[in-house]
């Protein structure tokens, strides 16, 4: 969800330098990541069965973070065999955009594999650190399924931390294993996907006597079975079953892949903040019980660590002595809080707000007591004064602070805000989408920045045009509620700038797992 999404250049250190008391030696380390662009892209591609591309921007840190690890597990790669090839794209870079739209780059880094040539495309789900990107890619570059046919085969398959699906036939053929294998493909960048005609050589299951799907996972009831082999049943079953009754969010990377998924279910998400050295143990069966009860009931549930979740709290607009605290967002936005909760309370509460009892809780910042610049401050409190009951044509930014290309708007909106300065029927403003609750009836904020006009008579357009000051202007003077002199250019040459909105997840989640941020 941020959004989308959410810095510095990418960069792979190719030189050290080593100073002795003798001599200065300058050691040049070879970078095995390829660096791909618009010249060589579809050439190279063309040539690889399997190829993994990251594409990055120069200002994103998480994109700085992944480039040392990345370039370890092109080294380590380089020597698998056969040889596993990493490359990299500057996605940012005007004559690479093209690139990045084809293969739908909506934010950085974002990492694809590549196969047959380019011919098949996969999002690529696994580790942020050397060694996992290693460990991931080894397996997918194998078969989309592993035979297990051994004790030793499933001894180096499988692993306590993981979740494996494996399909237990009583022969290699047939519809359901034709079925089994289609699925394999389609999921074998998200999971461990494995075959075998003996169930007895699994781990913690008993054994079958049709075919069946076998879904072994760390958590709740550890295994499941299905019968079904409609590929989209398959596809719901493992989706339903890989989701815990209660997600952790803490430092173990182990949960990162389970975090991912709880924010991408379309559920209503309940967020229990609490600290873990302390509280842990008095709030966890609790909060777990009251979620098995609502399991299946439109919530998804998680249990997160104050140390490790204070992004949450800056997102939420939230305060740290206020945890313990309970929180639930609804798909559409609408957010219910319950500020220092004791454990007795969440069952009752989680009730009331079942039954539509919980008022709805919506972020402001404080109205400000001077707001005498030439761009207007709007908040959540303001914004019915400001811009819907005003009678104003308002021209009205939604940014983020942290966001590259408002800062670099900044200046450019102080100067059509100078220019109305006399036009007491114009308001140029700007709204902090990441201290605000955004009215999600009125505006669709799916990135930053983004801007919409409101013309005096209530009429609401995106701006998409070109960002300076002579088409900002002329579109304003072309859709206020006045005769228009002129006329403005549209563009999308900065089509990329905006955050993709399930970025709001991953800046989340990425800021304390390492993911992707979105711009």
């Amino acid at each position: 969800m941020e959004a989308r999404v959410w810095s510095v250049v990418l960069m792979i250190a190719v030189a050290l330098l080593s100073v002795s008391a003798a001599e200065e030696e300058v050691v040049v380390v070879e970078e095995k990541v390829l660096t791909l662009d618009h010249s060589n892209f579809s050439d190279i591609v063309a040539k690889h069965s399997f190829i993994v591309v990251e594409f990055y921007a120069p200002w994103c840190g998480h994109c700085k973070n992944l480039a040392p690890e990345y370039e370890k597990a092109a080294s380590v790669l380089s020597s698998h065999d056969p040889p596993i090839v990493l490359a990299k794209v500057d996605a940012n870079e005007e004559a690479n955009r093209e690139i990045a739209t084809e293969y739908q780059v909506q934010g950085f880094p974002t990492i694809k594999i590549l196969r047959n040539g380019g011919k098949n495309i996969q999002d690529y789900k696994g580790p942020r650190e050397a060694d996992g990107i290693v460990d991931y890619l080894k397996k997918q570059v194998g078969p989309a399924s592993s035979e297990i046919k051994s004790a030793e085969d499933a001894a180096s398959f499988f692993d306590e931390k993981s979740i494996f699906i494996v399909g237990v036939f009583p022969k290699f053929s047939g519809e359901e294993f034709e079925n089994f294998t289609a699925l394999a493909e389609k999921l074998r960048a998200d999971y461990f996907l494995a075959h075998t005609l003996d169930a007895r050589l699994l781990p913690r299951g008993e054994s079958v006597n049709k075919p069946t799907i076998r879904l072994l996972k760390p958590f709740d009831e550890l295994f499941v079975d299905s019968q079904d082999f409609d590929v989209d049943a398959l596809e719901k079953f493992i989706e339903k079953a890989t989701i815990p009754i209660v997600t952790v969010w803490n430092s173990d990377p182990s949960n990162h892949p389970y975090i991912n998924k709880f924010f991408d279910a379309p559920d209503a998400k309940a967020f229990l903040l609490v600290n873990f050295s302390k509280e842990h143990d008095a709030f966890q069966p609790k909060y777990k019980d009251v979620a098995a009860l609502y399991k299946g009931k439109g919530i998804s549930f998680l249990l997160g660590d104050v140390d490790v979740t204070q992004n949450a709290f800056q997102y939420f607009g939230l305060k740290a002595e206020q945890a313990p605290l309970l929180l639930i967002q609804k798909g559409d936005g609408q957010k219910y809080l319950k500020a220092n909760i004791e454990p007795d309370q969440i069952a009752p509460w989680i009730k009331d707000y079942a039954e539509g009892l919980v008022k709805p809780f919506i972020r402001s910042e404080p109205i400000p007591e001077v707001n005498n610049e030439p761009v207007k401050v709007v908040v959540r409190d303001s914004i019915e004064d400001m811009v819907f009951n005003s009678g104003k044509n308002v021209f009205l930014e939604f940014y983020a602070p942290w966001c590259g290309h408002c800062q670099k708007l900044a200046p450019i909106l102080d100067e059509v805000a100078i220019s109305f300065e006399n036009d007491h029927d114009v308001l140029i403003a700007k709204f902090d989408a990441t201290a605000n609750d955004v009215p999600s009836d009125s505006f669709d904020v799916q990135g930053f920045p983004t801007i919409y006009f409101r013309s005096a008579s209530g009429k609401v357009l995106p701006y998409e045009g070109e960002r300076t000051k002579e088409d900002i202007i002329d579109f304003i003077q072309n859709n206020r509620d006045k005769p228009a002199q002129s006329t403005s250019a549209k563009s999308e040459s900065e089509k990329f700038e905006s955050v993709n909105a399930d970025a709001v997840k991953d800046e989340l989640v990425v800021l304390q797992c390492g993911g992707s941020v979105y711009l």
